[in-house]
Order: C-alpha cells, then sequence, then structure tokens
C-alpha cells in the first residue's frame, strides 16, 4: 500500500480524533465540532445503508454550501457510495441530463429546488429524494425563529414514499454504520461534472488515492505557514466545485483548522463573517477579489486577520493583485488547475508572489508546454498549450470515450490531459498564463463550455446555426455573447425568445448577455465552426471601444 492509498475520510477522522472539541464547521451561527462532525457523518453513512445504497452507487449532491453537504459527501463515502456534488441552481434540463449520465439513484436537495427534480422523477433512474433546507442543522428554536420572520428561504415538498426528511434520517440512525471495505485505488471519490465540447457535460472521475495524493499536495504548500488547529477559513466558494473540496481539505479539516460556510456568496455578509470570526484564510475567484474593493462600505470592517488570500478560476487582473495587497498588506496567492486534474499549480507561500504568474507545479503533478498541432516541447520561455500529468489523476471521462480522445494524449508512454489553456514557464519554473481555448469562456470564475449553450440554442427550431464567444470584461471576466444564424423562412423569433429558451435549460451563469444576428457563421474547408476567428474579432472591438491600440 502506498502512502496515499486509504480513504479520502481518513484524514478528516484523524483530525477529529487528534481535536475532537475544536470546531470544524462554523455554519449561520452555529459551531460543529470535530466529534460533532464524524457522527453526524456516520449517522448519516447508516441512514445511506438503511435506504438500500450499496458500494459504488451514486449520490448526486444538489445543495449549496451547508453542513449538510460535508455530512453526506463523507456519509457516501463510509459505505463506498460515490458522491455527485452538482450545482444547485441547475434546471430541470440539466439535472435530468446529469441525473441518467451519472447512473444516480439518489439525490440529496435542498426543499427550495425540490420541484425540480419532483419534475424529472418519473424521467430518470432516481428511486429516492432527500430534502433538507437552510436551517436543518441548527436548533430548533432557531429554526423556528427563522420561520416565524420568514426569513428562511423554502419551498413546497410533496410527500412520498420516495421522499425522505434529511433531519429524520439523521435522527433515527445511530452512528455505526457498516465499514464497506474499498481499493482506494480504484474505488471512485466523486465525479464532478464540467462543460463538454459535443454540448453535453462530462463527468470527471477520480479515485480515493488521487484525491488524497491531491489534498496532500495542497497540504505540503501550507506546511511552516498554516498552522494546524488555530486556522479559520472563510469558505466562500462553492463545494461542488474542485477547487473548493481541495481547499478546504488541503488546509482545514484534515488539519484540524475550522471552516466558515457561506451558503450565498454576498460581500457584505462574506467581511462581516471575516470579522466576526477572525478570518485568516481566504479564497474566491478575481471577480469576488473585485467585488470587495469596489464595496462603498469596506472601510466599516475589520480584515485585518486575513493571513493568506488565494484567487483561482480565472486570470487575477494584475489592477486587482496591486490594489489588494496595497490595501491589505497580503498578498494575493495563485491557484491554477481543471475538474480533470485538480490543481496544477500553487504560488509557494515561502515568498511573494510573482505578479502574472499562476505559481510552480505541484509536487505530484508533472508539466509539457507544447505546440497543439505537434505536441512538440516549445522551450522555456515560450508560449504553448499545457499539458499534465501525474500517476494518480484520471485518464478518461466517465462514459465518454470521444471526449476522452480529446482531452487526453500518450506521449513517451504516459497518458496527459491537455488543459486547452496556452501558459509559458521561466528559468524558476514559474507558469504565466497566456491564453485559454476558444471553446470555454470564463465567467465570474465559472468554466462556462461554448459547445453547451451553442447546443441549446441550436435546438430551437428557428435556429440553423449558433455560435458563443466571451466578451473581455474587467468585471467578470468574459461576458457571454450569442451568434445566431436563423432559417430563411423563420419571422418575429427575437433575442428576448431565444434568451427565454436558454433560460429554461441552463443555469443563470451559462445564459448569454449578447444575442447578436448573422446571415453566416465563418467555418473552415471540412465545415468546422472557426470559433476563435469570431472571438478575435470581438476582442479587436473591445480594444477599439477602449482606445488601446489594434
Amino acid at each position: 500500500m502506498g502512502k496515499y492509498d486509504e480513504p479520502l475520510i481518513a484524514g478528516v477522522e484523524r483530525a477529529a480524533e487528534k481535536y475532537p472539541d475544536r470546531t470544524a464547521v462554523i455554519y449561520l451561527g452555529e459551531r460543529i465540532t470535530y466529534r460533532k462532525l464524524v457522527e453526524q457523518i456516520r449517522r448519516f453513512a447508516a441512514a445511506l445503508d438503511g435506504l438500500g445504497l450499496r458500494k459504488g452507487d451514486k449520490i448526486m449532491l444538489y445543495i449549496p454550501n451547508c453542513p449538510q453537504f460535508l455530512i453526506a459527501y463523507f456519509g457516501a463515502h463510509l459505505i463506498g457510495a460515490v458522491p455527485v456534488p452538482v450545482s444547485p441552481i441547475y434546471t430541470p434540463h440539466e439535472i435530468k441530463y446529469l441525473i441518467e449520465d451519472a447512473e444516480a439513484e439518489t439525490v440529496l436537495c435542498m426543499d427550495t429546488n425540490f420541484r425540480y427534480i419532483q419534475e424529472v422523477f418519473d424521467e430518470t433512474r432516481l428511486k429516492r429524494i432527500i430534502v433538507t433546507n437552510y436551517v436543518d442543522m441548527l436548533p430548533a428554536y432557531k429554526r423556528l425563529t427563522g420561520f416565524l420572520f420568514d426569513v428562511v428561504p423554502d419551498g413546497k415538498i410533496e410527500k412520498g414514499p420516495h421522499v425522505h426528511s434529511f433531519l429524520k434520517l439523521l435522527k433515527s440512525h445511530p452512528p455505526n454504520p457498516p465499514r464497506v471495505e474499498i481499493d482506494p485505488r480504484t474505488q471512485l471519490c466523486y465525479i464532478l461534472y464540467t462543460g463538454g465540447t459535443t454540448g453535453f457535460p462530462k463527468g470527471c472521475i477520480i479515485t480515493h488515492t488521487g484525491m488524497v495524493s491531491f489534498v496532500s499536495d495542497i497540504g505540503k504548500v501550507g506546511e511552516g505557514f498554516i498552522e494546524d488547529g488555530k486556522e479559520v477559513f472563510i469558505m466562500v466558494n462553492p463545494l461542488f466545485h474542485q477547487m473548493a473540496q481541495g481547499v478546504i481539505l488541503g488546509m482545514v479539516l484534515t488539519k484540524g483548522n475550522t471552516a466558515v460556510l457561506m451558503p450565498i456568496p454576498q460581500v457584505d455578509p462574506i467581511l462581516k463573517a471575516v470579522e466576526r470570526h477572525k478570518g485568516t484564510l481566504f479564497l474566491g475567484a478575481p471577480t469576488l477579489y473585485r467585488m470587495i474593493l469596489e464595496n462603498d462600505r469596506l472601510d466599516y470592517y475589520d480584515l485585518s486577520s486575513l493571513k493568506y488570500c488565494w484567487s483561482g478560476g480565472d486570470v487575477l487582473p494584475l489592477e486587482v493583485f496591486r490594489r489588494w495587497g496595497e490595501r491589505f498588506h497580503v498578498p494575493i496567492y495563485q491557484v491554477y488547475g481543471a475538474t480533470e486534474v485538480g490543481f496544477t499549480s500553487m504560488t509557494p507561500l515561502d515568498r511573494k508572489p510573482v505578479p502574472g504568474s499562476v505559481g510552480v507545479p505541484l509536487p505530484s503533478r508533472e508539466v509539457r508546454i507544447v505546440d497543439p498541432e505537434t505536441l512538440e516541447d516549445v522551450g522555456r520561455g515560450n508560449p504553448g498549450e499545457l499539458l499534465v500529468t501525474s500517476e494518480f489523476i484520471s485518464k478518461e471521462y466517465w462514459k465518454k470515450p470521444e471526449e476522452t480522445a480529446r482531452a487526453y494524449v500518450e506521449i513517451d508512454g504516459k497518458i496527459w490531459y491537455r488543459m486547452n489553456d496556452f501558459l509559458k514557464m521561466d528559468e524558476d519554473g514559474q507558469l504565466y498564463y497566456v491564453d485559454r481555448s476558444a471553446d470555454i469562456i470564463k465567467y465570474k470564475g465559472y468554466r462556462v463550455s461554448c459547445s453547451e449553450i451553442e447546443a441549446i440554442l441550436q435546438d430551437h427550431n428557428a435556429v440553423i446555426g449558433a455560435c458563443v464567444v466571451g466578451v473581455p470584461d474587467d468585471r467578470v471576466g468574459e461576458r457571454i455573447k450569442a451568434i445566431v444564424v436563423m432559417r430563411e423562412d423563420v419571422r418575429g423569433v427575437s433575442g428576448n425568445e431565444l434568451l427565454r429558451h436558454c433560460r429554461e435549460r441552463l443555469a443563470p451563469y451559462k445564459i448569454p448577455q449578447y444575442v447578436e444576428f448573422r446571415d453566416m457563421l465563418p467555418k473552415s474547408k471540412v465545415g468546422k465552426l472557426l470559433r476563435r476567428e469570431i472571438r478575435d474579432e470581438e476582442r479587436r472591438r473591445t480594444d477599439k471601444g477602449s482606445g488601446v491600440k489594434v
């Protein structure tokens, strides 16, 4: 057995043995100790076993940041089941596809999105729905007060034999589930979905050994700087994202530290949480850092407790990097990676971050920068497509052989993941981001697949062609623009109608902000859409509008 060959929860259980009475999670003012968290995880694992879940079964986590997420995530692991975290704002159209693709027979949802699950229940393989709400883990008097004053979002739940209450399951089962033996090298730790090039999201998979190695890498970055049992991490990023899972495990729950879970990422509550709980660690997308800096009430909050701040999910503008450092005298460190491989690089904490750098590769990650056409190394200092490999990362997508063939390549006997991003490396091993594939838009830290939106638009009976590109925007990274070709015999279909069509089928962050109608789209000789050509055209327009010479 290798040093990473153990279930992911093992690190959390060791922290609970060492720091049983320390606070693991703070949520809406309520504190949960490590002892209590592990007890609740075991109770929920017993409940899942009682409902009939077995080794290898999938449970979809359709909920925001809350203790129930962690309880269900690790509870599934205890019985050998596989959590499938997804965005809680996905539409019925999206969630139906994900349920079927992941082969999930169980879903944990909020009462606020229960109706979406109920809407697709009979059209999927689902057997059971577990329902929770924002205040399930609070004391009874707080729950009652919240509902009396109508400050708790809630939704209508239709009872049925397939509908179960999270809270009742937790209370009705003892904390002694059957411990299922797994092979960490082959047992899936999760399935996480990311945008696909064919219009359908693709499942990224990793084994327990793979995730433990990833978490260990993150922990090593913090050695000598992040103090075990003493840090408070303000958890803003959604736990259904791999970046948040990596940091909360690598820096917090395996170290005896505290995570303040923020269910809704609003700037003032975030700043208040930093002040109230003396937050020392913070992770956010560049958009969030900009929103904080531009908050007109910023001076009312004391953020002096912050020690280490990380940015990920998109390129951090140098202007934001400089303003943050000048304002708080704390630098922003970088994390860079993808759902397929976890973090590829992080900024070392033993030196000041190099402006523009996304850090150095993690210990278990091997990288190459190559010509995207020939896959030949381009040499230090030259930009090229970044390839990543590791003994521990997955080399395929879940049930997507064609997507796997596009994204992974064999070189020198190793399987490398093609990041679809263009970077360069300096003589010190620092990586610098140059550009991304035209197929991906970064909007508010989200990676949005152009092909997925195009497929939805082309599903409208009036549309015969669509191209989606990102329009540069300093505040959000890129705004989403759809360029559409309509059928010649169609009249009266407006951009608003196409946007309504998208809203019914896509999560809010995927909805285009602009729609432009054209007679034709540029294509190659073999009929392939030349998306980069349109993207470059939009960039030139933006540069001209800002007075930049092109």
